[in-house]
């Protein structure tokens, strides 16, 4: 089975955990333990019935407020695919962990309160979802029970959203009515709503197709690990491990090792000790080459008629996720798949206002929750692709050199 990533957002109280709730709960997918923790749990917030958010809103301060904080992952499977779950917070301070919870998501989900409609944090998590380029979208209209079901109201909700996101990139969106706290149209088709003819949520979402998300037509490989047995049997082996990011290689083909720009040829590729005659994303292979290179941990292998950009200096829209603010001249360490390297920030251009994504004065500084373009020198050349171009070789974080926190999520630009 393949696997979908997706993650929820929205405004407050919108029902982004209750949904999760409901989705794992209708579809079986809790355990007896769990079941029974959730009972105890409701029952001790003086709840009659199920509250399905417990389900993932488990910091004792989220329970205690009744919101979510963190980024809450939850995974389940059905016949037809198995999901990760990431429930990200509505409050505008915790931005950056929606971010965070974004980053990986192929597909989005939107909240909306049928009684507000669309608000600024719909319209906020509109954008950073079409900034971080997730190939679905879905706006739930939640708590449709509160409207009567109403089909006008749907409707002048979807006309809203269609009109207020046409200046941004955003191509695949689903749109469904449902009520999370009774699971019209989420797991089962709402016999409350007859006037709508699409999907329940949970069809939609094991049937939207995700391999394509997948770039297959520009070929990565990041060196994870350098194999060389101490058997003798095996002393002429040199491997090099890791899981192919986009695209495919094939055995005989031509590649390039970078940043050296050494070439070889293919001679073998490997999966779970089996051989392959071509390997593609996102397989974990092993790769042998017919020459005997310098190769290392961060080394990136590509075909040779498909290069990456070689370089130092590096244009990227970040967002800042640290307390601390991040000042031009700030050294820090920036990582992009296994490769980690020392890097300053030599301009902050300006920041994206990321209600309308206008664009503002920095003034040479990034406060907690501000995304931003930046230019950034690294130590030494990175194999890089434009995010863009190729969102699993696109993305980077920027790593605080003392503490080793993550500050900021990276999006190349080159």
């Amino acid at each position: 089975m393949d696997l979908l990533r997706f993650t929820t957002s929205g405004s407050v109280d919108d029902g982004k955990s209750t949904l999760i709730g409901r989705l794992l709960y209708d579809s079986e997918s809790i355990f007896v333990d769990q079941l029974q923790a959730l009972q105890r749990a409701s029952k001790h917030r003086g709840s009659e019935q199920l509250d399905l958010a417990l389900i993932t809103d488990g910091l004792r301060a989220e329970r205690e407020q009744g919101i979510t904080i963190d980024v809450a992952y939850k995974y389940f499977s059905t016949p037809k695919r198995k999901f990760i779950i990431a429930d990200t917070p509505g409050h505008i301070q915790y931005t950056r962990n929606m971010v965070t919870g974004a980053s990986t998501a192929n597909l989005a989900i939107i909240l909306v309160d049928a009684r507000q409609g669309v608000v600024e944090q719909t319209l906020r998590h509109t954008i950073i979802a079409s900034i971080l380029q997730i190939p679905h979208l879905v706006l739930c209209i939640n708590k449709m029970d509160l409207v009567n079901y109403s089909e006008d109201r749907f409707y002048e909700i979807v006309h809203a959203y269609q009109e207020a996101i046409q200046k941004l990139n955003v191509k695949d969106v689903y749109y469904i009515p449902i009520s999370a706290l009774h699971g019209d149209n989420v797991v089962y088709k709402s016999d409350r709503m007859p006037w709508y003819t699409g999907k329940p949520l949970l069809t939609y979402l094991e049937e939207v197709p995700v391999a394509q998300d997948i770039n297959q037509d520009i070929a990565r490989f990041p060196v994870q690990y350098v194999i060389r047995p101490q058997d003798d049997a095996y002393h002429d082996y040199r491997g090099y491990a890791g899981k192919i990011i986009s695209g495919s290689f094939h055995v005989g083909q031509a590649v390039t090792v970078w940043p050296s720009g050494l070439t070889s040829t293919i001679d073998r590729i490997e999966y779970a000790q089996q051989p392959l005659a071509e390997a593609r994303a996102p397989q974990s292979v092993v790769m042998l080459l017919k020459d005997d290179l310098d190769i290392s941990r961060g080394d990136m292998i590509t075909p040779a008629d498909q290069p990456p950009t070689l370089t130092q200096d590096i244009a990227a829209t970040i967002c800042w996720m640290d307390s601390a603010p991040l000042k031009t001249g700030d050294k820090l360490l920036l990582q992009q798949g296994p490769t980690l390297v020392r890097c300053v920030v030599k301009n902050i251009e300006y920041k994206i206002d990321i209600n309308t994504l206008s664009h503002q004065d920095a003034a040479g500084t990034l406060q907690l929750n501000d995304v931003a373009r930046v230019q950034i020198r690294t130590a030494k050349p990175l194999a890089v692709d434009a995010y863009a171009k190729n969102r699993a070789c696109g993305a980077a974080i920027l790593i605080n050199e003392t503490s080793y926190n993550t500050v900021a999520a990276c999006l190349i630009e080159n």
